[in-house]
């Protein structure tokens, strides 16, 4: 990946996808967030196999996809915290919308950032849609032991710096205050695909149908015996691959009417 745009002060590594088209056209364009990395993966491998999605939804699909590493991940700069990941997720939004050819930004976010995805939305309202696969409906698990996510942080490394964070209660305050539960009633009526395992054993199914519940009229999908790494689930991505097709038909069908 690439620095691309900056956050805060702070480059963001992604890839960016376009599709084949003719000069002149436009075409819808994605975000896609990966989540919060695992012991065995560790922040640098955050990301690894989503550029790979995101050629496959250009190519197959023509949209313009941006995916990128928060900060803390890969090779994007600065350390982790929540706040900071959702400023990432704006600026990624800001940047795809500049991009040539795009019309209208969609977000698909993966574990945390499916539920930072519905959180960015609820912020910005020129992002159309989300899907979110994955998503936790608030870290309240997080907030309740907060040093033990720092230490997890830095295990992982995307927490690099040893004077991080500056002010500590400020940092771990964030982590309850980013709540997709409370941000959802906010993207409404826009469209959201809620994906979600049936046997996650990370983020329990009952965060999906809470989230559904509070947005009202979301399209939930529960996958059959489906854990929380959704990405390599060909029935997700099936799923995913057709609510994408369905927002660009109604995206279509908006500018022509």
């Amino acid at each position: 990946m690439e620095q691309l745009f900056t956050s805060g002060g702070i480059g963001i590594a992604g890839h960016l996808a376009r599709p084949s088209i003719a000069a002149g056209t436009q075409v819808p364009g994605l975000l896609i967030t990966h989540g919060f990395p695992h012991m065995n993966q560790g922040g640098r491998l955050s990301a690894r196999s989503f550029p790979e999605l995101a050629e496959r939804i250009a190519t197959e699909m023509g949209w313009v996809v941006l995916t990128f590493t928060f900060r803390g991940c890969g090779d994007s700069g600065g350390d982790f915290s929540l706040r900071g990941w959702l400023d990432d997720l704006l600026a990624a939004a800001r940047f795809l919308r500049e991009v040539d050819a795009v019309r209208g930004v969609w977000a698909a976010g993966f574990g945390t950032g499916g539920a930072l995805s519905v959180c960015a939305a609820a912020a910005d309202p020129e992002i159309r849609g989300v899907a979110a696969v994955g998503a936790p409906a608030d870290f309240d698990d997080w907030a309740s032991h907060p040093r033990r996510l720092l230490q997890h942080a830095r295990d992982t490394g995307i927490i690099r710096s040893a004077a991080y964070p500056p002010a500590f209660d400020a940092w771990a305050r964030e982590i309850r205050d980013v709540r997709a539960v409370a941000a959802i009633p906010k993207v409404a009526p826009r469209s959201v695909l809620l994906l979600h395992g049936s046997d996650d054993d990370v983020v329990p199914v009952f965060d999906a149908r809470v989230l559904a519940d509070a947005h009202g009229d979301a399209d939930l999908r529960i996958i059959d015996g489906g854990g929380h790494q959704l990405r390599h689930d060909p029935r997700a991505v099936a799923v995913l691959l057709g609510w994408l097709n369905r927002q660009r038909a109604l995206s279509s069908a908006d500018r022509s009417s």
